[in-house]
């Protein structure tokens, strides 16, 4: 456990700096000096070109209006404007919904939701790196094949741009060393009709986990339609089951779900200890006008208790001394001292009787010696 805990502390943890350019997230324009690389910490620039069916030309993204079965190309205007080689990882990803409700367009381990008909990236492809010589200039062109089915609601997804073996700038963050690497994500939004459908929402579980290396429990629902949800706010109560106390309570708001997504939404336990039994979750997610109420019982065993108490490092933190470990050590050390005292006592003992012996010994003899002298004179 010491060493699981030591290696938590000083894991490296890599993040990506996602800098999105599009409706998802504000827009930033940094500023560089004269004697820095004028395409800044990503190593190049891009540039969009819309086609002619993109919904609006002033959005910073793709919002494409197709035809069922429609094949397109669209491209993004790659320049190095540096003296070096420039090496441009491209990964296609699907929009996913993460922890904290937001929206992700980046590279993500979040799988898909079940409810996706049409996964992003067998829809959009393309290359998966551009190289570009010192000064060059190139397109990036990326296919869209859309499904030959109608399809109401829209298809979502982001490409992420990123330069190739990113050294990253470090920084030392309680006690962790964390690498920064950045990339441009360029959101891409498909549909195929004007027709407004509205999200819904289906609970899928309620079980224990850990957020952090800290104990949780995790309500997992999914918005099965191909919408946004905007605006969301989370209440989630839990109360052991047959009683109204509430254990454990968390509310969120201003959160968005991606199209046919799903949220594992955490609620954490405060640092208690995770303990087994039956348990029941009171969920109420809205938006706007909209509402969707749960109650699910579930329950933890005494093998999810017992692991996520010994993986919590709140809890190994807070243990801090092993009182059962030192009272052996005490134990074994008076124990020690107690034996180290009886052999000195029987050694000494010993000794004692030893050195009683040969007093006994010289003065039987010294007696003799005294009888044998005398025996001698009477004779003479």
């Amino acid at each position: 456990m010491k060493s699981h805990i030591g290696s938590i502390k000083q894991w490296v943890s890599i993040f990506l700096s996602v800098v999105v350019i599009g409706f998802f997230f504000l827009k930033a324009v940094p500023s560089y000096s004269a004697d820095k690389n004028p395409a800044g910490v990503t190593g190049f620039t891009y540039s969009i070109t819309f086609p002619d069916n993109q919904v609006k030309k002033d959005l910073g993204y793709f919002k494409l209006k197709m035809d069922p079965g429609k094949n397109q190309q669209i491209s993004i205007t790659l320049s190095n404007p540096g003296t070096e080689k420039v090496t441009i990882d491209v990964k296609l990803n699907g929009a996913k919904t993460n922890q904290n409700g937001v929206i992700e367009y980046g590279e993500s381990t979040i799988k898909n939701d079940p409810s996706v008909q049409f996964d992003f990236t067998d829809i959009v492809t393309g290359p998966e790196s551009v190289e570009l010589a010192p000064g060059e200039t190139k397109n990036l062109d990326l296919t869209i094949q859309m499904p030959e089915t109608s399809y109401d609601g829209v298809i979502a997804g982001g490409i992420q741009l990123m330069r190739a073996d990113q050294n990253g700038t470090s920084s030392n963050e309680g006690g962790s060393k964390i690498i920064n690497q950045y990339a441009y994500v360029i959101g891409v939004v498909l549909q195929e009709s004007e027709k407004a459908i509205a999200p819904d929402l289906k609970l899928n579980s309620v079980k224990a986990g850990q957020s952090n290396y800290r104990n949780a429990i995790f309500v997992n629902y999914s918005n099965v339609m191909a919408a946004y949800l905007d605006n969301m706010t989370v209440e989630v109560q839990i109360t052991e089951k047959g009683k109204e106390t509430v254990l454990y309570e968390r509310k969120q708001t201003a959160m968005r779900m991606a199209p046919n997504s799903f949220i594992d939404f955490p609620v954490s336990m405060n640092g208690e200890r995770m303990v087994a039994g039956d348990y029941v979750a009171n969920i109420l997610v809205t938006s706007g006008d909209k509402k969707w109420k749960w109650t699910k019982d579930f329950n933890i065993s005494d093998k999810d208790a017992n692991k996520f108490n010994e993986r919590d490092v709140g809890l190994v933190q807070e243990k801090g001394l092993d009182w059962k470990l030192i009272a052996l050590i005490v134990v074994g050390i008076l124990a020690l001292i107690i034996l180290i005292f009886v052999i000195i006592r029987i050694r000494n003992k010993k000794k004692q009787e030893k050195e009683l012996a040969l007093k006994k010994e010289r003065k039987k003899k010294k007696q003799q010696g005294s009888s044998n002298g005398k025996s001698s004179k009477k004779k003479d």
